[in-house]
């Protein structure tokens, strides 16, 4: 049996696609817990090891999905140097083992290389609008310079990499406390408190659900013909938050009133992936409807008992 391994596999997509990869595959789950999380690989057929990626791993591997990065907004003022590392020391040692295993590799870039965007929707092709200065910097520029690692070690070493830019995902094993507009707008709608909307509401955002989002990355690591590809991974439909907020208001059955707060810096206006390539090239696109992810979510936020 071929063995996976899966960084950052205890998070929300991390843990999705362990338990998916664990039907056909030998599974080893790599994660620091620095996000608490090993509750959501209790249960599965597979391996895990405690471990922080900035520091070298021996392992033998056929397949290697880099999921290891904190992406909450929250933790780009607590760590920003700790997701930094992660995207550059962690990311050239996990491309290191890939050369020494002769495995597949595929890192889990970002929708947010594309910063603030000036074209819409984003295309692969699009080169971004993104401060290198800014509070949202740590995140944004690391997973660039992941993404001009990776093609570096494509062209250098001949590894057999690929590249998936993530939109907006959210569905069961979301930490509550995430600080991202899915987990914030579920755990306020089911306590009664406001919907916090920063600005105005009007900028916009694509929400796929985990298990379409794990099918696409599965897709770009297993489908022929994907080394050195680059792939938008998300849901196109757009919403505005304030569309958003009222679906989640519906969906949990709450009263809850609109906050406003004021915008954070860098904060993109808008956010719609254009699919295209992921439907031609792997076959891919999103199932789930957002009213059946939000009822999936919201039900395993009720169990935990977040409400």
């Amino acid at each position: 049996m071929k063995t996976a391994i899966v960084t950052g596999g205890a998070g929300l997509i991390g843990s999705c696609l362990c338990k998916s990869l664990s039907r056909g595959y030998k599974v080893v789950c790599i994660d620091n817990l620095c996000t608490e999380q090993k509750e959501n690989i209790e249960g599965l057929d597979i391996e895990f090891i405690e471990h922080d990626i900035t520091k070298p791993l021996e392992t033998e591997a056929d397949y290697i999905f880099d999921m290891a990065s904190r992406a909450s907004p929250k933790d780009f003022e607590k760590h920003p140097i700790e997701i930094m590392m992660a995207n550059s020391i962690g990311v050239k040692n996990l491309l290191d083992l890939t050369v020494e295993t002769k495995a597949k590799f595929l890192m889990a870039s970002t929708s947010e290389v594309y910063g603030d965007p000036l074209e819409h929707p984003q295309k692969e092709t699009y080169r971004g609008n993104v401060s290198t200065t800014g509070p949202r910097a740590c995140y944004d520029e690391s997973k660039r310079f992941a993404e001009a690692l990776t093609s570096s070690y494509i062209r250098e070493h001949d590894v057999d990499a690929r590249i998936v830019r993530i939109f907006n995902t959210y569905g069961p094993n979301q930490r509550p406390g995430d600080g991202r507009v899915v987990p914030n707008f579920i755990t306020q709608a089911l306590s009664g408190k406001p919907l916090t909307v920063y600005g105005d509401g009007t900028q916009t955002r694509s929400f796929c659900y985990v298990e379409d989002l794990v099918e696409g990355i599965e897709k770009a690591m297993f489908t022929e013909g994907t080394k050195g590809g680059i792939f938008n991974l998300g849901n196109p439909n757009e919403y505005t938050i304030l569309e958003f907020a009222e679906k989640v208001k519906k969906a949990a059955g709450s009263e809850s009133r609109i906050e406003y707060r004021p915008l954070p810096e860098d904060d993109p206006a808008r956010r719609k992936p254009d699919i295209t390539r992921a439907k031609e090239l792997l076959g891919w696109e999103p199932k789930t409807s957002l009213e059946e992810g939000l009822q999936k979510t919201i039900g395993y936020f009720k169990g935990i008992g977040t409400s």
